[in-house]
């Protein structure tokens, strides 16, 4: 039974329960409280499959993290015996000249990656899933390729349990108040004093946030949309023969092999997504209109996909306003531990997300491996346009 230090973790979403694993693995006694039940699709998490890749076009500062969850995504996986992690590679396509493709070379270089460089012929040849542009760098990622994250969250949090650790589902938390002896939980179930607190709510993050210290909107929420194409020929989609994508120009949007083998997930990048004003007032309705830059990007960009989607779905997702996730100590206080705002690139890392949340949690961190992601750094108000993929 563990008898180490009372951690709460508020919200058992991607990286509370990644969190609320680690600290069980390590001894402590851990309370997680979830408003729903782990692996729910309201939140951050849902759409069956996320992307995972180490040839990082956001920034080559993230390739050790990444390197790091992929090596803990395996220990999940042999822990519970799971199947999260499918290495089938990622392709990202567009003009060379862009600033993300000089993040992912630059990775390249510094980590020594393994990647392969295609002439726009030999992608044509190679994978006549897509439409490919004569000026289009093409790059496919090897040590990439997709995750299973409502699974992935499910056993962590199981994971978690059979470690020790209590979770309290469909228990809403309504206030974490820190003080000299430690820090309170306050939730529909009453309350409970513990050693220390994670605050990990994904899009409901500024609910506890504000009454934190942050300024109101230091996480904005935008509604992602997710559609489904059927296959001219399902077998060019098998995960043995579509690897994931990301393309960059001319249009911005992200595929990945459909789970049931009858075609392909599309998504479209930040700019496309709607705010959200009140996370728990969610309009999950796909209109119509909302559903023309998937059309038009399917007949433009990916031939072998009937160009009218089967099925659309809409979930949330909190960000930053400099795109870069909030991990560590709570500005003011060393009993709570923010992890918020991971931006649409929080699932790949939720493992090493949740071992550094741990770490924190246990004094066994100061400042994140990532300037970025400091909780103390200034933030200004959210960007009118951001590449997010």
């Amino acid at each position: 039974m563990a008898s180490g230090p009372r951690i709460a973790v508020v919200g058992l979403g991607s990286i509370g329960a990644m969190t609320s694993w680690q600290l069980a693995r390590r001894g402590a006694t851990v309370t997680g409280f979830e408003q729903y039940s782990p692996g729910h699709d309201r939140g951050a998490h849902g759409g069956e499959t996320r992307i995972f890749r180490t040839a990082y076009l956001e920034s080559p500062d993230y390739v050790p993290l990444l390197q790091r969850a992929r090596a803990l995504w395996r220990e999940l996986e042999a822990e519970t015996g799971a199947d999260l992690l499918h290495l089938g590679g990622v392709l990202t396509i567009g003009s060379g000249a862009t600033a993300e493709m000089g993040n992912i070379r630059t990775s390249v270089e510094s980590y020594g990656l393994d990647v392969e460089e295609l002439t726009p012929a030999a992608a044509r040849s190679r994978y006549p899933q897509h439409t490919f542009e004569d000026d289009d760098a093409v790059v496919l990622d090897r040590d990439a390729g997709l995750l299973r994250p409502e699974l992935a969250v499910l056993h962590a949090g199981l994971r978690a349990e059979t470690l020790g650790a209590t979770v309290h589902r469909y228990t809403r938390v309504t206030a974490v108040e820190p003080d000299d002896r430690g820090v309170v939980v306050r939730s529909d179930a009453g309350e409970e004093r513990f050693d220390h607190a994670v605050v990990s709510t994904g899009p409901w993050a500024m609910e506890l946030l504000e009454r934190l210290g942050y300024a109101a909107g230091t996480i904005h929420v935008r509604r992602p949309v997710q559609a489904w194409f059927p296959a001219r020929d399902p077998s060019l989609f098998r995960a043995d023969r579509c690897p994931v994508f990301i393309r960059l120009t001319p249009l911005h949007c992200y595929g990945l092999p459909a789970t049931d083998g009858s075609g392909l997930k599309l998504g479209l990048s930040y700019e496309d997504n709607l705010p959200v004003d009140d996370p728990r007032a969610l309009d999950r309705t796909v209109t119509v209109a909302e559903l023309e830059k998937f059309r038009d990007t399917a007949r433009r960009l990916l031939p072998q996909v009937y160009p009218d989607p089967t099925r659309v779905s809409a979930y949330m997702e909190g960000y930053t306003a400099d795109h870069h996730a909030l991990v560590g100590r709570l500005p003011g206080s060393d009993r709570v531990t923010v992890l918020a705002g991971f931006s649409g690139h929080g699932f790949k890392l939720a493992p090493a997300f949740g071992e550094l949340g741990a770490d924190t949690a246990l004094g066994a961190a100061g400042t994140p491996p990532i300037p970025q992601l400091d909780p103390a750094r200034p933030l200004g108000p959210p960007p009118g346009d951001f590449t997010v993929l």
